[in-house]
C-alpha cells in the first residue's frame, strides 16, 4: 500500500470529481490518504472527507492564513481536537509552521499561532505536520523550544544539515512531485542519499504537480491547468526509487513503515483497510 501522507482533497480543484478522484487513487495502490486542514473554516470538511472515504485527517491553521485567522483560532482548534481527541482517523495536528516566502504576512502572528499549536500538539499527544517555507531554521528553533510527538516535515525543501536536524528531532521528511525535476538538484540529491528510514510520500495535491503535469506560466494562462492527485505518488515513487537504486516493493515496505512511524493513529487504518 502507498501513503499520501499530505493532500488537500477538499481543495476547489476537486469539486467537479472528487469521488472519481479517490477512486483512481485506489486503483493505482495508494490506500491512505493524509487530508491537513488549513484553518478554522475547514475543520468540519477534512474530518467529514476522510469518514466518507476511509481516510485520515489532521487540523491545524496554515501560516498562510495567519493574517486572516479570527483572533480565537487558537481556541477554535482546541476545542475541535477536544471534540475529536478519540476519533482514530485525526491523525495529527497541521499543517502548521511558517511561512517566509509570501509577502505581506505578519510575522508575529504567524509565531504566535506556530507556537501555539506546537503546544496544542502536546497537549494531545499528536504529532505535527510542518509547512517551512523559506523557514526551516525558524521552524527548528521553535521545535527544540516546545517538544512534540515527532511528525513530519511537509515539502522538505532545505539543507542536509537541516534534514538531519528534523531527524535528529524525530522527524520524517516529506519529499512528492518536486523530486521528478531534474533541475531540481538538491531535493534530489537529498531523496536518493538520506536514510531510508526519514523518507515519506506525499504529493500535497493538487499542488506541486511532478514534472509530466507541469505547466508553463504561458499554458496557466490560457486555461491549461496542472492539478496533481494522490494517482500520481505511485510513479513519483518509482522515480525516488530509480534515485535511490533501489526497488519499488522496498520503497512501497520503506515509506509505509516510516508514515507508521510518523503518524502512530494511522497503523489502525492501515490494519483495517
Amino acid at each position: 500500500m502507498w501513503i499520501d501522507t499530505h493532500a488537500h482533497l477538499d481543495a476547489s480543484e476537486f469539486d467537479a470529481d472528487r469521488p472519481a478522484m479517490i477512486e483512481r487513487a485506489r486503483a493505482a495502490g495508494v490506500g491512505q490518504v493524509v487530508l491537513p486542514a488549513v484553518g478554522c473554516g475547514n475543520f468540519d470538511a477534512v474530518q467529514a472527507l476522510a469518514h466518507a472515504h476511509g481516510l485520515s485527517y489532521a487540523l491545524g491553521i496554515h501560516p498562510i492564513l495567519a493574517n486572516s485567522e479570527p483572533d480565537d483560532a487558537l481556541e477554535r482548534l482546541r476545542s475541535a481536537l477536544a471534540a475529536r481527541c478519540d476519533d482514530p482517523r485525526l491523525v495529527a495536528v497541521g499543517e502548521i509552521g511558517l511561512d517566509l516566502f509570501l509577502p505581506g504576512l505578519d510575522r508575529a502572528r504567524q509565531d504566535h499561532l506556530y507556537s501555539g499549536q506546537l503546544k496544542l500538539a502536546r497537549e494531545f499527544g499528536l504529532p505535527v505536520l510542518l509547512h517551512s517555507r523559506r523557514a526551516v531554521d525558524a521552524v527548528l528553533q521553535q521545535l527544540r523550544r516546545i517538544e512534540v510527538p515527532g511528525g513530519i516535515a511537509h515539502a522538505f525543501n532545505g539543507s542536509e544539515q537541516q534534514a538531519r536536524s528534523f531527524i535528529g528531532l524525530g522527524f520524517k521528511l516529506g519529499f512528492g512531485g518536486a523530486l521528478t525535476f531534474e533541475r531540481a538538484l538538491q531535493i534530489r540529491r537529498l531523496a536518493a542519499g538520506l536514510p531510508a528510514e526519514s523518507l515519506v510520500l506525499e504529493t500535497d495535491a493538487p499542488d506541486i504537480p511532478p514534472h509530466w503535469l507541469y505547466k508553463t506560466a504561458g499554458q496557466r494562462a490560457a486555461g491549461e491547468a496542472s492539478r496533481n492527485e494522490p494517482a500520481e505518488l505511485p510513479r513519483i515513487a518509482a522515480e525516488l526509487a530509480r534515485l535511490r537504486g533501489t526497488s519499488l516493493a522496498e520503497l512501497q515496505r520503506q515509506t509505509q513503515a516510516n508514515a507508521l512511524a510518523a503518524l502512530p493513529r494511522l497503523a489502525g487504518l492501515v490494519g483495517a483497510a
